[in-house]
């Protein structure tokens, strides 16, 4: 039922999206005279496609593959278990240096990676861990990720036309300090949906991991070990890459504002619910 209304809620959000983007892409058509086929399928095809491209490089910059033997045996082998009972195709692992304990999915279903901190492995017990694997497996089966970067690529065009329209309303440099104002906000009034999903598929990964692991305890002591050990401690994470991670540790004031995730103590409670 959970994931009959997330995608619910992204078929909803991406319309209101495509609704945007268009009227984005009329205006291309409309001032500069550019045919709208070709707009359409360049920032609704090839902008996406890059952008996951790319995304999914920088999320990936510094990662080593994860050897199958020695200390990360166990990893594989409890992945590989969750990915048959989830029936999805067993990911890559990797892992990475975040300067935090964590971990993030990234790719779509069938290529999918799942990353881990090696801080994060050398804190949580085996059951926490597998907690943190099936949430992050529950991302690539509900391929929640591929709205997200749609719908960043979406919030870019969406400024660009804002940025445009507001700059040929006039001339001078305040004119373009205010399009470019213009075109932040717009950008982030865009990602505004797109946080609503985000946040609202991190319940959905976490009831899916409860469900396949048969309890929510163990993921549940997993978020408050990562939550206690990131205190005090400097994440080596981009903003795009905190967006999938299973805890967002940035406390900066506009994070807190544009949150990408619920709040740690909720996600706690319906999990011991």
């Amino acid at each position: 039922m959970r994931n009959t209304q997330l995608k619910l809620r992204m078929v909803l959000v991406g319309t209101i999206l495509f609704a945007l983007y268009f009227g984005a892409a009329l205006f291309f058509h409309a001032a500069w005279g550019v045919p709208l086929i070709p707009v359409l399928l360049v920032s609704l095809v090839v902008l996406p496609a890059a952008q996951y491209k790319i995304g999914k490089w920088l999320a990936l910059r510094g990662a080593e593959e994860m050897p199958e033997s020695g200390q990360y045996q166990d990893i594989h082998q409890m992945t590989e278990s969750l990915s048959r009972d989830m029936g999805l195709d067993k990911p890559k692992l990797m892992v990475q240096d975040m300067g935090v304990p964590n971990a993030f999915a990234t790719g779509r279903k069938g290529a999918g990676v799942v990353c881990l901190s090696p801080q994060l492995i050398q804190l949580l017990d085996r059951d926490e861990l597998e907690g943190v694997i099936a949430h992050e497996l529950a991302h690539l089966n509900n391929r929640d990720t591929i709205t997200m970067i749609i719908g960043q690529s979406i919030g870019m065009v969406v400024s660009y036309a804002v940025f445009f329209l507001v700059r040929d309303s006039g001339e001078g440099i305040g004119n373009f300090v205010v399009a470019y104002a213009a075109s932040i906000v717009a950008q982030m009034l865009t990602l505004i949906f797109v946080m609503a999903i985000s946040r609202y598929r991190e319940y959905v990964a976490d009831d899916d991991a409860r469900q396949y692991i048969g309890s929510g305890d163990p993921l549940a002591r997993a978020l408050e070990k990562i939550q206690r050990g990131s205190e005090g401690r400097e994440s080596k994470v981009d903003d795009n890459v905190s967006a999938l991670c299973i805890l967002n540790t940035d406390r900066s004031i506009l994070q807190q504002l544009f949150a990408t995730h619920p709040p740690t103590e909720k996600r706690i409670e319906k999990l011991r619910s």
